[in-house]
């Protein structure tokens, strides 16, 4: 069942659950796009922001050092996982409270990881910084370095989210991918676009449903729809592919 949270700005929220039928007028979609350009930026373009992905992210990052990706304090209420690190070491974050925090877009993926693999991979805004094309490979990167049975915890944007309807003509890059003015781009995804992912990289589901939320700003008078996918997906042994 898809939650809506409408939150007030700087941090009061409350949560109301959605009937599965209306949450889904807006999200059953898929492949269209709600009030976002439709003209595809060019071939050119899309090489060079491909080739200068890593640096844009570098150069966002040192702009905003941690002012942008702030530790998320909902991560504990929503994954029991990571609940468990903070009450075994309360001096972890919750946003970097796993047993393996990966970086996508790295080569050396797996020589940062011990020999035996890790029980647990946090991917929170993460893969749609990825190229589409490239999503299989990184899946393939994790369900290596994992152990059977280790669980992928999993938060991104929805498509629909405000982010996405914001985006502006020039900006388009393929289906539900989109660039920012600095370079960086997003991605924003279906479930059932994610389920496919997953399955496909050998992970189970055992969790896969969008998060609606209301942002509210009162001092503008601001109230903008997020959509956020949230999903818990399990390496399958070697024994239940076969």
């Amino acid at each position: 069942m898809a939650t809506a949270v409408k939150e007030s700005l700087p941090g009061e929220f409350q949560t109301t659950n959605l009937e599965d039928k209306d949450a889904q007028i807006s999200l059953d979609v898929p492949g269209q796009s709600i009030g976002v350009p439709q003209t595809l930026v060019s071939d050119f373009k899309q090489m060079k922001l491909e080739k200068e992905a890593q640096k844009n992210w570098d150069l966002f990052y040192k702009r905003n050092t941690t002012n942008f990706f702030k530790d998320r304090h909902w991560t504990t209420r929503e994954f029991e996982e990571l609940r468990a690190c903070r009450e075994l070491n309360p001096l972890y974050s919750p946003a970097r409270c796993s047993a393996f925090q990966c970086d996508l877009t790295s080569d050396d993926l797996r020589d940062n990881v011990p020999e035996a693999g890790v029980d647990a991979v946090t991917l929170l805004f993460v893969l749609s910084a990825v190229h589409p094309d490239k999503m299989k490979d990184a899946l393939h990167n994790i369900n290596r370095v994992l152990k059977p049975g280790g669980v992928v915890l999993f938060r991104d944007y929805g498509l629909h989210d405000y982010a996405m309807q914001r985006f502006k003509a020039g900006s388009k890059l393929g289906q539900n991918f989109y660039v920012r003015q600095d370079g960086t781009r997003s991605y924003f995804f279906s479930k059932e676009f994610l389920a496919e992912l997953f399955e496909e990289a050998g992970f189970h589901s055992v969790a896969n449903d969008y998060v609606l939320r209301e942002t509210v700003n009162k001092k503008e008078g601001l109230c903008v729809p997020r959509v956020f996918l949230q999903s818990k997906f399990t390496k399958i042994h070697q024994s239940q592919s076969s």
